[in-house]
């Protein structure tokens, strides 16, 4: 894995990762935490809620075209999707869609540090993700809707579905996706299924730079805000007005190397790899 560069995106919490992806001097955030809009339900089970309930919506500019940039704390529960931050990040696509369908044209970027839905509101999180797939989808039509999973956290659960809805998927080597987190195989098939603690097989097997090998993500960048930023410039200069994203013409060939699995041994990553390219053909 690379080491991070001085100017890590990484290193950046939630809202200083939205504010370095848009145009400078624009980031204006909705329901900030002065707001006070937080979980109802966290404080019963005993645990401290946040003002933000983790979930961070900017809006602003992307190269002078209005924007929403969209971002999960990962240090606060994991960055996992309950009620308000759910609504929050649905509602937020939900407008980008309106404005769009008024003749705003308003950009979309998704930064995923999350575990998926939070256990404490799981039912709430479920109906939330449900409202975010379903306007991802549709703010494609618009244009280019841009998912970033750079670390620390990770993107999974129902939110490993949500990076797969986007039009264009961009990662570090620190990222990790997959629909099911290593600690939650490990607990859920053992050890001898999947151990969470071997750091270099699991980034072996989930990391960007796989990702991006094996065609579950488009764009493999420096651990860099700069970068990260240039890249999200980049893809809307060069994306066409409607995005389809590119994973979803590859289903056959997915089915090819599901084809060619042997189900009663373990592949290794680079087998995996070898088979995904070998599939794309």
């Amino acid at each position: 894995m690379t080491r991070p560069t001085a100017n890590a995106f990484t290193e950046l919490r939630a809202r200083e990762r939205v504010r370095a992806v848009l145009d400078p001097g624009t980031f204006r955030e909705i329901l900030d935490p002065f707001a006070g809009v937080e979980s109802p339900h966290l404080a019963l089970q005993g645990i401290v809620p946040q003002a933000d309930d983790g979930a961070v919506i900017g809006r602003g500019t992307i190269d002078g075209t209005s924007a929403v940039v969209l971002a999960l704390d990962g240090g606060f529960q994991g960055g996992g999707i309950g009620e308000v931050s759910g609504a929050k990040l649905a509602a937020s696509l939900e407008q980008a869609v309106e404005d769009n369908r008024r003749g705003i044209p308003t950009r979309a970027v998704v930064l995923l540090e999350t575990g998926g839905i939070r256990l404490q509101e799981a039912n709430l999180g479920l109906l939330a993700i449900a409202e975010i797939h379903s306007a991802l989808v549709e703010l494609r039509t618009y244009g280019p809707v841009i998912g970033i999973v750079a670390g620390t956290v990770g993107c999974f659960g129902g939110m490993g579905i949500a990076a797969g809805l986007t039009s264009h998927l961009v990662m570090t080597r620190g990222g990790r996706l997959a629909l099911n987190g290593p600690e939650v195989i490990e607990t859920e098939a053992g050890v001898d299924e999947l151990d969470s603690a071997d750091r270099a097989g699991i980034w072996a097997m989930l990391g960007g730079a796989q990702r991006v090998a094996t065609a579950r993500a488009e764009f493999l960048v420096d651990d860099d805000a700069a970068a990260i930023a240039a890249v999200v410039r980049q893809i809307h200069r060069d994306a066409p007005a409607e995005t389809r994203p590119v994973r979803a013409e590859r289903v056959e060939a997915g089915r090819r190397v599901l084809a060619a699995l042997d189900p009663t041994t373990r592949p290794t990553p680079e087998q995996f790899r070898t088979l995904s390219i070998e599939g794309s053909l």
